[in-house]
């Protein structure tokens, strides 16, 4: 069996950032329960950072409220006195209400509690993205810009009729203008018109499509990338490949590989692909030399070579596409922060919709902590990690809106009924539903994760 070899270092950084962004987004998610339900006289027995089952890490009483860190990191709760939760207080519950207890409260005010954390995420969204569109404002590539189309890595799109080389005009008949947007456009569209050499092509994607790329992703062909000549980039952080080994280096040009001329990077994997032999003969202009190297392979038959396209700078300084910059002020940063979030929450719905639909085998792609923190960079940014952040906070709040039992949208769910019907849900209901929605969202949460590392859905 052949081990990969784990940079710990990577999954430390990872790590850190999902276990700090979701600390962040479950303390103010949390806080958004706990000052609305002050606000309403309710008292807030415990307010925890993960969860405390047995023994707390941490915990401090301050008044009414305890609050804590628990050992089991996945989520946090604040106990607020009255209300049928996590905790199953069944003891409480049968005693007759207090006026601080959140069942003595009108259903407006316990709606606006139950809502309270989600609003919280959303504002911590807008908040997140208008001072990092302020703080670095924003870059796109426009696809106009690209000099050579876009190269598809051996992936599924060449099965829907994409060739090198590509250049996407529209997705369902919408204009695509930013590169950043077009992987996205492509996987949640239905067809595409694409300019190919110089004449117009429709594709028709099949519903399957999500499905396909998920299932092929292990195998690293899902990518969309500029199209670039066969110029190597950067390679800084990377261990001896056999292409540094053969003696290759930045900026180089590969001309030929085993004799037979290449123009793109991607040409260089299409040869070695149907190569036979354990090693490459490359002919590489440096500079105004013309070199002979021979390079070994590793176990995928790469070489180990750095495309260019891994640096968007560099190949605006070439000339290979355009990087528009706009920066914004305070001021400005506000409703670009908003308008920012209602973009991402709508990506987000989209996709969502696609994993609700079995046809399109969107759900293989469910994962849980592990596909999370492979969302953060490799390195530690600031700019990725508050992006990313803003994102998750958007996630958090949609699904704690959903109406199941055990989540916000849940108990929204029953006090919205109550607000039409004008009668209290039956509280065995409630405590039997609460049961039924952990237990939901426990087999859903063990689901995903076990996605992650078996690929049960793959």
């Amino acid at each position: 069996m052949h081990l990969l070899a784990i940079d710990w270092a990577v999954v430390g950084v990872k790590a850190g950032q999902l276990i700090l962004a979701l600390s962040i987004l479950v303390i103010l998610h949390e806080f958004g329960h706990y000052i609305t339900a002050k606000w309403f006289g309710c008292r807030v027995e415990k307010f925890y950072l993960f969860f405390d089952p047995w023994f707390s890490l941490f915990k401090k009483k301050i008044g009414d409220t305890e609050y804590g860190v628990g050992w089991l990191p996945l989520g946090g709760y604040v106990k607020i006195s009255g209300m049928i939760d996590e905790s199953m207080d069944k003891e409480a519950m049968a005693q007759p209400a207090k006026d601080w207890e959140f069942r003595s409260k009108p259903a407006w005010q316990r709606l606006i509690i139950m809502l309270g954390g989600i609003i919280m995420n959303v504002i911590v969204a807008i908040i997140i993205y208008a001072m990092v569109l302020f703080v670095w404002g924003e870059q796109k590539v426009p696809i106009s810009s690209m000099k050579y189309g876009i190269t598809f890595q051996d992936s599924i799109f060449y099965k829907i009729g994409f060739q090198q080389g590509d250049k996407v005009v529209a997705v369902d008949g919408k204009p695509i203008e930013y590169f950043d947007n077009l992987t996205y456009a492509v996987i949640t569209g239905k067809s595409a018109k694409i300019l190919r050499n110089e004449q117009e092509v429709n594709l028709t994607f099949p519903e399957s499509l999500i499905g396909d790329m998920i299932s092929r992703k292990k195998k690293g062909t899902m990518m969309m990338d500029p199209r670039v000549p066969a110029l190597i980039g950067s390679f800084d952080g990377i261990d001896n490949t056999p292409a540094m080994k053969a003696g290759l280096k930045e900026w180089d040009v590969v001309l030929a590989v085993n004799g037979t001329p290449v123009n793109y990077f991607d040409e260089i994997r299409t040869v070695l692909q149907n190569t036979t032999g354990d090693s490459a003969r490359l002919t590489v202009l440096r500079k105004t030399d013309t070199l002979q190297l021979t390079s070994s392979f590793m176990d995928d038959r790469k070489l180990g070579i750095v495309p260019i396209f891994y640096d968007l700078k560099k190949m605006d300084s070439l000339g290979l596409l355009k990087i528009e910059t706009k920066k914004y002020g305070f001021i400005e940063s506000i409703p670009a922060g908003w308008n920012k979030t209602i973009e991402k929450l709508n990506m987000y719905i989209a996709q969502f919709k696609m994993i609700l639909n079995p046809k399109t085998g969107a759900y293989k792609g469910l994962g849980g902590f592990k596909s999370i923190a492979n969302a953060f960079p490799g390195v530690w940014d600031w700019q990725s990690f508050w992006s990313m952040t803003a994102f998750l906070s958007i996630v958090l709040a949609f699904m704690n809106l959903l109406p199941i039992p055990a989540l916000d949208g849940g108990h929204v769910m029953f006090t919205l009924y109550e607000m039409i019907t004008r009668r209290k849900p039956n509280e065995k209901i409630l405590e039997y539903a609460q049961i039924a929605g952990m237990i939901f969202l426990l087999i859903l949460m063990v689901y995903a994760n076990a996605n992650d590392w078996l690929g049960w859905g793959k």
